[in-house]
């Protein structure tokens, strides 16, 4: 390999053809085969094919329920009025997540108060939770970003002194585990996104999970017109019955449960392979200055099917080399997709700031609180800076060493020519990150 940079002339460390690296979901005749008999009776709008989905998923899960949802923001609104967050009421979200861990509250006529992160794990830091609970805060939106389990163990503490529930956000972790727990099942009730860029992808759809008899009706009762009827057994929700409480019609397309069915079979197995994969990249650049990985260190923990990886970046180790700069010197060796920075913290856009959406004559955000919850966004430092501490990396499906040793190189021959590097270095672009998309440039 050569060890002068591609950016000054050398030859590119990534050479080989990734071929169907990097290619997912992997869909199979079974898939299609799956799709067709639900096209072909024309039972695209019907739930039989999503019922069974749900029991073989709730199976695999090890929770008592599961109810299917046409997206990931529907099933987390929808876990949400479950555990009766209303008006007035607050929630404790990480800022640094996508905008459907949160945005939904305004809709039930709550609110959010957003918490720091933890700089190793990148998930909400529960050291940050409790000074933020007032007497209207009723859930914790625990989100296990990128792949990596949130701290449960402290958050599950916090959440049984001050009688609050827990919202596991698992769009990003599906099948992952947190001390030989399967994520989705430690909190009051799991949701998560089943779209076709998440590990578990089924095309579009949602799932929520949960042990709760009542927070599984209330979610149903929510959403579902047309299994909201006689046979819940909530009391206090029978005479309602008939018609969705929430006014929405949230049921999965049945499409994507017949995609989910098969994609299931396979699931556990591939992401096996997938981890084994990424594990092996991480230990090739172990100890490599300026780089770290991003991963649990707890062998009973996982990180799932590795979603949206990313690397952390530590610029002091390498003479404050920005981000960018070392971004680019790694495209230019061949890792096209490495770009700086992910989900921008969401308590700097407009929306949670000045935004009136329903006509309240103030901020939504604060439209039905008794105090103005923006002043607790000042105190997010990790936050602010996750941006440049933060870079993608290749998201491997297969386990080739010699094709991941290629793309390893090219992040270590940037690190170990960074002080050429650092003579053209202009500094980190003036945004990094997007709101809704983790590859914006």
């Amino acid at each position: 390999m050569s060890k002068k940079l591609a950016l000054s002339g050398g030859s590119r460390a990534v050479q080989s053809d990734p071929e169907d690296m990097f290619t997912w979901p992997i869909i199979t005749k079974e898939d299609e085969d799956a799709v067709l008999e639900v096209l072909r009776r024309g039972a695209m709008s019907g739930t039989d094919v999503t019922r069974q989905f749900e029991k073989e998923f709730a199976g695999w899960q090890g929770t008592g329920y599961a109810l299917g949802f046409c997206n990931g923001t529907a099933s987390i609104q929808a876990a949400m009025h479950a555990c009766k967050v209303g008006a007035g009421d607050e929630i404790i979200c990480p800022s640094v997540t996508y905008w459907a861990s949160a945005i939904q509250v305004f809709s039930l006529g709550g609110t959010v108060v957003f918490a720091d992160i933890d700089p190793d794990s990148l998930c909400i830091d529960p050291k940050d939770i409790e000074k933020r609970i007032t007497n209207r805060t009723k859930a914790i939106v625990a989100v296990h970003y990128l792949g990596h389990p949130a701290d449960m163990d402290p958050i599950m503490e916090i959440a049984g002194r001050y009688n609050l529930k827990v919202i596991e956000d698992v769009s990003h972790a599906q099948g992952g585990v947190y001390k030989g727990k399967k994520l989705g099942t430690i909190g009051d009730v799991g949701a998560m996104s089943l779209m076709s860029g998440k590990s578990f992808a089924t095309g579009e759809a949602g799932i929520l999970v949960t042990d709760d008899c009542e927070i599984y009706e209330r979610a149903m009762a929510f959403g579902h017109y047309d299994r909201f009827d006689e046979n819940i057994h909530t009391d206090y929700l029978k005479p309602y019955a008939g018609l969705p409480m929430g006014g929405y019609k949230y049921r999965m397309h049945q499409l994507s449960a017949a995609v989910g069915r098969v994609q299931l079979k396979y699931y556990d197995r591939r992401c096996e392979e997938i981890r084994k994969a990424m594990n092996y990249f991480w230990d090739l650049l172990e100890g490599v200055p300026g780089i770290k990985a991003h991963r649990t260190s707890d062998s009973s923990s996982n990180m799932a099917g590795w979603y949206a990886a990313r690397g952390i970046y530590k610029s002091d180790e390498l003479e404050g080399l920005s981000v960018s700069r070392f971004t680019e010197a790694v495209r230019a060796e061949g890792v096209n997709n490495c770009y700086p920075g992910c989900n921008k913290p969401l308590h700097t856009h407009p929306l949670f700031i000045n935004c009136d959406v329903y006509g309240h004559g103030k901020p939504t955000r604060i439209a039905n609180s008794n105090y103005d919850v923006r002043e607790l966004d000042k105190d997010l430092p990790v936050s602010m800076k996750f941006s440049s501490m933060v870079y993608s990396i290749p998201w491997f499906k297969h386990y080739r060493p010699e094709i991941i040793e290629e793309y390893a190189n090219a992040f270590l021959k940037a690190a170990q020519n960074y002080k050429e590097l650092l003579k053209d270095d202009k500094g980190n672009l003036e945004s990094l990150g997007g709101w809704s998309t983790y590859f914006r440039r």
